[in-house]
């Protein structure tokens, strides 16, 4: 009977090497290169509901949520927008009066303007948070639903509710322009700087009126884009948004309308030089800046986002 030969040492120790290499590796490579990390699947249910809610709305939210409002104001009765118009036109006097109180209180130093335009937001805030009618937020709240929708009747409507809201903004604010003059209400040194304000204004070019009027216009465009977004902060963002409007001098229909009415009912402009030289060139930079600009903008960047996309062609097979 042959003897059985041992086994060779090379093929021993290969073997000891292959199984102390085995028990080294670890079991799952993948899980253990992301170790420390954390991913999605390490999430739980609840956390992820969490981090669903602490994102940001997307653009397409904003756009309908704004868009849905716009559909409301412009299905509303004459009657309801002339009057919140009218209301927003004397609300918006606030800011010119805050101002001019502001300037007349304190004292003349090349600072002023910093601590005097913290006023301008008072009546923006009051407008917006009292959902009140100002024409410079239709200029992007009531476009949005002709621009998804743009038909005849779409049109009208928008026609419609910028004629109503124009004009009660711009009587409101004479109205409380005419009051602030002719009743006992402040001191001569309160008047003075109402006189000041308007005659800053009036300062302007044509061209400046209209150029500063597409910033402002932007401005309160941007301003009603962010606040659904805002949630707790809306104040804060009408407040920075409209005080760095001041700080600008940009200008705006409504609120213009009162400084430079302040000064025709004065006496130191007329009619003329109010509509020709102020409204017309403010007018149409708000609405440039606020519709042409920021509206068309933003509802093209939501038209991409969800507009299907192309199919390509289909490849001929060969028979």
């Amino acid at each position: 009977m042959a003897s059985e030969k041992p086994p060779a040492r090379g093929g021993a120790r290969a073997k000891e090497s292959a199984s102390t290499a085995k028990k080294a590796a670890p079991r799952n490579p993948s899980r253990s290169s992301k170790a420390g990390s954390d991913t999605a699947d390490d999430l739980s249910a609840e956390e992820r509901r969490k981090v669903e809610k602490s994102q940001p709305p997307r653009a397409l939210v904003l756009h309908e949520v704004i868009r849905l409002q716009g559909n409301h104001e412009l299905d509303r009765t004459l009657a309801a927008l002339w009057w919140s118009a009218l209301a927003a036109g004397l609300t918006i006097g606030l800011s010119l009066m805050a101002m001019g109180l502001f300037r007349a209180r304190l004292p003349d130093h090349d600072m002023a303007v910093i601590t005097t335009s913290l006023g301008y937001p008072v009546g923006f805030l009051a407008i917006i948070l009292a959902r009140q009618q100002l024409f410079t937020e239709n200029t992007l709240t009531a476009v949005l639903p002709v621009m998804s929708e743009p038909t005849l009747e779409k049109f009208g409507q928008l026609l419609r509710l910028w004629s109503v809201v124009l004009a009660g903004n711009v009587v409101g604010a004479l109205l409380f322009a005419y009051g602030m003059l002719h009743l006992p209400i402040f001191d001569t040194k309160a008047d003075q700087a109402f006189l000041d304000i308007g005659r800053e204004v009036m300062e302007n070019d044509h061209w400046q009126m209209f150029s500063k009027g597409i910033v402002s216009g932007w401005m309160i465009a941007t301003m009603v884009w962010l606040v659904p977004a805002a949630e707790n902060a809306k104040v804060w963002i009408i407040f920075l948004v409209t005080y760095l409007m001041a700080l600008g001098s940009f200008s705006h229909i409504v609120v213009g309308t009162c400084e430079v009415g302040y000064l025709m009912f004065a006496g130191e402009v007329g009619l003329a030089a109010f509509v020709v030289d102020f409204a017309l060139p403010t007018l149409v930079g708000n609405i440039v800046g606020g519709s042409l600009i920021f509206a068309l903008m933003s509802h093209a960047q939501v038209r991409s986002d969800t507009s299907p996309p192309e199919k390509s062609p289909k490849r001929k097979t060969a028979p």
